[in-house]
């Protein structure tokens, strides 16, 4: 695994602007990879049956940062991945933007999906960021689950 962190991109986990891959470091840092895996979230037309104009996300960023923060190095430790980072959009955002970008850099695939997969379900679940639907009917709506462990 990659020890020189201090050559590592430094950013911020949850923006209210664009997201984009350029956050994350590239691959050619890590010369013991062979894996990647990319999950990107986006905003979808439709939810429960209902038409979705739009959404809002909000947190309490300071501990967001933190929990996110906290979840790539347990999720990096527990499936032994050379590089795992998530970052979480939020403000209002359109159908077709981006609302959360993973990836992991693993020495195969299986670790770099798995691991993918764990970061993003924790985010979703674990940390203070809260997703606000809005209808083309009018109404709204917070979406049950986010923010939520089920445990």
């Amino acid at each position: 695994m990659n020890q020189n962190k201090t050559q590592l991109k430094q950013f911020k986990r949850v923006q209210n602007n664009p997201l984009l891959q350029e956050f994350f470091d590239d691959i050619q840092s890590f010369p013991e990879c062979g894996g990647i895996a990319v999950f990107m979230g986006t905003v979808r037309n439709h939810h429960n049956g209902k038409q979705v104009k739009s959404l809002q996300y909000t947190a309490y960023v300071p501990l967001a940062e933190k929990l996110i923060r906290q979840i790539e190095i347990e999720v990096q430790k527990k499936f032994g991945v050379s590089y795992i980072r998530v970052v979480h959009r939020v403000g209002l955002l359109e159908i077709g933007e981006m609302a959360i970008i993973a990836i992991c850099y693993a020495p195969h695939r299986k670790e770099a999906f798995a691991a993918c997969e764990e970061a993003v379900e924790r985010v979703k679940h674990e940390a203070p960021i809260w997703k606000l639907e809005f209808y083309m009917d009018g109404s709204s709506q917070h979406v049950e689950g986010c923010c939520i462990r089920t445990d």
